[in-house]
């Protein structure tokens, strides 16, 4: 099965309104989960000639549904970390180029050529965590970044703090990637002044730290690396794409992305500069689903931009009475 559009192609709004709606088109016959919630919506696919008329599946469907396209296999799935006890989201990639095509591009668009980078990660190691989205990416931009000091440190404080120094000393334009508690870790051990270094947080106390707004975090995370703005990576396991923020919590996507946010009270209506529950298009998900509605809360500007306000409480639950399967 050849992919409907080339999403890497995509320069235009119109482009992109016209690529969602093909893709749309191919998932509404092809993913049975899809197919099914939009039938019980009452939406037909001949109805939908917007963005907005696009039915957002529920990420908890990835938890308990194979959102895959029919006569397709798996060549890699991805599972969610979760808590103790707690189900799990897998999401089904049929074809791993995919995925790696959107996060290159999606690197290079943002951050320019990966091999002027040390990539330093504060994560599991691909050995560890081999079915996270997020180390597979990791991995990946270290092998692409041809430095010979790029690799996992996570279990090795000590090693990233000589890493760090050596490669300030030489000039060395860095990236490091790491999960907050390991990044809260490593400044606690050493604090930093740091000129040629990117610190990139990714999110997940995963029960190691108190959570904390990302304001208060990134307030202590430049002031122990001693940078003026923090980076951060905004992902999820149903994705093949992310969204980064440069400084000041303001994430911007993709030409293939976009986020729009729906009104907390009512799922089907739209709301811009004020808080809603976080929907994505993802144009990459093509052979399981592009229309994803997240347990986030966030807030989109008119300038496409957008920010991460929180989380639903009730978000296990909402969405998912709809349907039976």
């Amino acid at each position: 099965m050849s992919l409907p559009i080339d999403f890497t192609s995509i320069t235009s709004e119109s482009e992109f309104k016209a690529a969602a709606l093909e893709t749309f088109n191919f998932q509404y016959k092809e993913v049975a989960v899809y197919r099914r919630f939009c039938d019980l919506l009452g939406i037909k696919s001949e109805n939908v000639t917007t963005l907005e008329s696009i039915p957002f599946l529920p990420i908890q469907f990835f938890k308990s549904e194979t959102v895959r396209a029919q006569n397709t296999t798996s060549e890699k799935i991805f599972q969610s970390s979760g808590t103790t006890g707690s189900s799990t989201s897998k999401h089904h990639v049929v074809n791993l180029n995919v995925y790696e095509t959107s996060f290159l591009n999606g690197f290079q668009k943002f951050y320019s050529n990966i091999q002027d980078y040390a990539i330093l990660a504060l994560l599991p190691s691909y050995l560890e965590q081999g079915n996270s989205s997020l180390v597979y990416m990791a991995n990946r931009l270290i092998l692409e970044s041809k430095n010979e000091h790029s690799g996992f440190y996570l279990n090795n404080l000590s090693a990233i703090i000589e890493k760090i120094q050596l490669l300030e000393s030489r000039g060395q334009k860095t990236l490091l990637l790491g999960v907050s508690y390991a990044l809260l870790d490593l400044i606690d051990l050493q604090t930093f002044q740091l000129k040629h270094t990117i610190i990139m947080e990714t999110g997940g106390m995963k029960g190691r730290r108190k959570e904390m707004i990302k304001p208060e975090l990134h307030n202590i995370l430049k002031k122990g690396f001693g940078v003026t703005t923090i980076h951060s990576e905004y992902g999820m396991t149903e994705l093949l794409s992310q969204a980064y923020s440069t400084g000041n919590g303001m994430y911007k996507t993709p030409p293939w992305m976009r986020v729009l946010t729906r009104d907390t009270e009512d799922a089907l209506s739209y709301v811009t500069e004020t808080t809603g529950g976080i929907n994505i298009i993802d144009l990459a998900n093509v052979y399981s689903c592009a229309f994803i509605a997240t347990q986030d809360l966030g807030k989109v500007h008119k300038n496409g931009t957008f920010e991460v306000m929180g989380r639903f409480d009730n978000s296990d639950i909402r969405g998912c009475n709809l349907m039976v399967l």
